[in-house]
C-alpha cells in the first residue's frame, strides 16, 4: 500500500526510470471499514498502450466495487514508428525495442499480481504491412495478446479517459491526442462523444516524411507555411465538420500539447506550469516561433521542453497551432497524464459486473471519493457533515447570511466529505493535514482555483479561523478568501454538531433573527449531550466569526427525545419537545463588534 508522499511505484519512495508518475492517495483506494472501502485483495489488472512513439504502462488494482487504485505508472520512448510510414513497415530496430520495452512492463505487471493485461496498438502498429509478425512477437515473447484499435476506437477510448478526469457538464469540448503516428480529434460532451476521427497527422510521421521540410532544426517561415499545408490538407473535412458544434473549451492530451503549454509558462511567463495548464493561442503561436528557430541542441535546452521530444515538437506543434487557428479556439488546457490509457481501465470497468457504478457518480465524487477511502478516513461521518453542512448553506443563504451560488455549494460539499482525511496522517492537526492532503492529491475534475478554495476551507474547518498568516488563505483573492469564510464557518458549524460521529443531529437550519442574529434549529434523535454542550461552549466563538449572535432551538425526532434527557438544555424543554436558548451575555459586545464590522 502506498503510503502518503510515495510515489506509484507500489509504495516506495522515488519515481522509477521512465515513470511519469502519478502516485499517492487520490488515485489510489485504501481498504477500510463497512462505510467504503475496497476489497483489500482486489483483482490487479494491467494497461499497455503501444504507441508510435511511446509505450505506456498502468497497473491498477480494482475492487468489486469499481473502485481502484493506481499502483504503477511508467512510460518508455521507443520510436516504433520511425521510417515506417513511407513504406509502412516498422523497422526491425522499432520491433527490437517496443518488443524489449512490452516484455520489461508485462513483467513488472505480473510481479505486481497482475493476472490481466489488456494491450492496444495504435497508429503505428495498425498501418504496418508486417503487423502480424510484430503481433506474434508480442504474444511469443511479452505474452501479451494485442488488440489492434481503429483510429476512431482509439478516439473514443481518449474520450473516455477525458471524461473520468474533466467534469464538462453542460459544456462541448473539442479534444485532440497528436500522437505520434495520428492525431485524434473528438468533440464531445459530459454525456458522450459527438463526433470522432482519427487523422494520419503525427509527430514521428511528420518528421520523418521525406516530401516535408526536416524539422529536427531549425524551420524557416515557408518551410513552417509548407507545413501547415500539409495538415490543412489531411484535415479539411474533419474541421469543416467540427465547425459545427458550439465548442467551450478545448482539451489536449498528448506530450505535444503538455511540452508547448510548459514551455509557455516557463519562458514566456517565469513560472512553473501548473497542473492541467491553459494555453492561449497566442502564446501557443509565440512558443511554434520560438522553437523552430532554435538548433537542435538549443531546443534541448529550452525550459519546459523534454529533451527527447526536441527533434519532433514542432512537427507535433504545427498540428496544434493550425488546428486550433483553423477552428478558432482561443486557448487549450493540457490535461496531466490523461488518455488512451485512462480510457482503457473506463472500458474495462464499463464491461464489468458493476458498470453501472462507473456511470453513477461524478468525476469529482469519483475522484474525492477516491482520496477518501484511501485515507481510511470515516466515510458515514463525512457524509453527515456534507448534508448537514449543505442543510446549513441553503438556509443561511435564506437568511441573509451569504449569497454565494450552486458552484461554491459544490465546493462546500466536496470539502465536507473531505475534511478529515488527515487522520491519515495525524489526527492532532488533522486540519493541517486534511489541506494538505486536498491541495496535493490531484482531485480530478476541479480548477486549481476550486483546489485551493477547498484545501483553505478544510483547513479550518477547526481551530484556528481564517487569518492572512496561513498560505493557504493568504493565497487566494479578496473574493475567494470572502468565500471561504463563509464555507468553512458553516462546515465547523456542521462538523460541531456530529463530534460523536453518531449522526444523532438529523437536521439543521439557520433562521435570521433580525439583522445581526441567527437562530439554529436542530432535529436530534437520541443523546445529543456532547453536541449541544459543544455549542454552548463555542457560542462566543462562533458569533465572532460568524458576525452574528447566535441562539438555539432544538427539537427532537417526532417530538420526544427516545432516549430520554439529560441534555445540558434539558431544563428549558417545552412541552412540544423543543429546547429554547436563550442569549447569554458571554461574548455579545465581540459579536455586535463583528457583524457590525462584517456590514450586516
Amino acid at each position: 500500500m502506498a503510503h502518503v508522499g510515495d510515489t506509484a511505484e507500489s509504495g516506495r519512495g522515488g519515481p522509477a526510470p521512465g515513470d511519469d508518475g502519478r502516485g499517492g492517495p487520490a488515485g489510489a483506494d485504501r481498504p477500510g471499514g463497512p462505510d467504503g472501502g475496497v476489497d483489500r485483495d482486489g483483482r490487479v489488472v494491467g494497461f499497455v498502450d503501444i504507441g508510435t512513439n511511446s509505450v505506456r504502462l498502468m497497473v491498477v488494482q480494482i475492487s468489486s466495487r469499481q473502485h481502484y487504485r493506481v499502483i504503477n505508472l511508467q512510460r518508455e520512448v521507443v520510436r516504433l514508428g520511425e521510417e515506417e510510414f513511407g513504406d509502412r513497415l516498422l523497422r526491425p530496430a522499432a520491433i527490437e525495442r517496443g518488443v524489449t520495452v512490452c516484455r520489461l512492463f508485462a513483467a513488472l505487471a505480473r510481479s505486481q499480481g497482475a493476472r490481466e493485461i489488456v494491450a492496444v496498438a495504435t497508429s503505428a502498429t495498425r498501418e504496418a504491412r508486417n503487423q502480424g509478425a510484430f503481433v506474434a512477437r508480442l504474444r511469443d515473447e511479452a505474452g501479451l495478446d494485442v488488440h489492434v484499435v481503429s483510429g476512431r476506437e482509439e478516439a473514443r477510448l481518449i474520450y473516455l479517459g477525458i471524461q473520468s478526469r474533466v467534469e464538462l457538464g453542460e459544456r462541448t469540448a473539442f479534444c485532440l491526442d497528436i500522437g505520434g503516428g495520428s492525431t485524434e480529434v473528438i468533440v464531445g460532451d459530459g454525456r458522450r462523444h459527438l463526433f470522432l476521427d482519427s487523422l494520419p497527422l503525427g509527430a514521428v510521421r511528420l518528421a520523418g516524411d521525406p516530401g516535408l521540410p526536416d524539422v529536427s532544426g531549425r524551420v524557416s517561415a515557408d518551410d513552417y507555411q509548407r507545413l501547415q499545408r500539409a495538415v490543412r490538407l489531411a484535415s479539411v473535412h474533419t474541421v469543416a465538420t467540427a465547425r459545427r458544434y458550439d465548442v467551450d473549451v478545448a482539451y489536449g492530451t498528448s506530450g505535444t500539447v503538455r511540452n508547448v503549454a510548459a514551455v509557455a509558462a516557463r519562458v514566456l511567463h517565469d513560472r512553473e506550469p501548473r497542473r492541467d495548464e491553459t494555453t492561449s493561442l497566442a502564446d501557443v503561436r509565440r512558443v511554434v516561433k520560438l522553437l523552430r528557430g532554435l538548433s537542435l541542441e538549443e531546443r534541448r535546452r529550452v525550459p519546459g521542453l523534454n529533451p527527447d521530444r526536441a527533434d519532433i515538437v514542432v512537427a507535433g506543434a504545427v498540428v496544434l497551432e493550425t488546428l486550433l487557428g483553423d477552428l478558432e479556439l482561443p486557448a487549450v488546457t493540457a490535461l496531466t497524464e490523461c488518455g488512451l490509457r485512462d480510457g482503457l481501465l473506463i472500458d474495462y470497468l464499463a464491461r464489468g459486473p458493476d458498470a453501472a457504478l462507473v456511470h453513477e457518480l461524478s468525476v469529482r465524487e469519483r475522484s474525492v471519493l477516491r482520496l477518501v477511502r484511501a485515507c481510511g478516513a470515516d466515510e458515514g461521518h463525512a457524509r453527515h457533515v456534507a448534508r448537514l453542512a449543505l442543510e446549513l448553506f441553503e438556509s443561511s443563504r435564506a437568511a441573509g447570511y451569504h449569497d454565494l451560488g450552486a458552484d461554491e455549494r459544490e465546493l462546500l460539499d466536496y470539502t465536507a466529505l473531505a475534511h478529515d482525511v488527515g487522520t491519515f496522517v495525524s489526527y492532532p492537526d488533522h486540519h493541517v493535514h486534511s489541506a494538505y492532503l486536498i491541495a496535493n492529491a490531484d482531485l480530478l475534475g476541479f480548477d486549481q482555483r476550486e483546489i485551493a478554495i477547498m484545501a483553505a476551507t478544510a483547513l479550518f474547518h477547526r481551530k484556528a479561523t481564517p487569518s492572512g498568516r496561513y498560505h493557504a488563505y493568504a493565497q487566494l483573492g479578496d473574493d475567494d478568501r470572502a468565500t471561504v469564510r463563509t464555507l468553512a464557518n458553516l462546515l465547523r458549524l456542521a462538523e460541531r454538531l456530529d463530534r460523536s460521529h453518531s449522526g444523532v443531529v438529523r437536521h439543521a437550519r439557520l433562521e435570521a433573527d433580525g439583522r445581526r442574529a441567527l437562530v439554529l434549529h436542530l432535529v436530534v434523535k437520541g443523546r445529543a449531550e456532547l453536541e449541544l454542550w459543544g455549542l454552548e461552549n463555542r457560542r462566543s466563538s462562533m458569533e465572532k466569526a460568524m458576525g452574528r449572535r447566535l441562539s438555539f432551538v432544538v427539537e427532537t425526532d417526532g417530538g420526544r427525545d427516545d432516549e430520554g434527557g439529560g441534555g445540558p438544555f434539558d431544563d428549558e424543554r417545552d412541552g412540544a419537545g423543543r429546547t429554547e436558548t436563550g442569549r447569554t451575555e458571554t461574548g455579545r459586545a465581540e459579536a455586535d463588534g463583528a457583524a457590525a464590522e462584517a456590514g450586516a
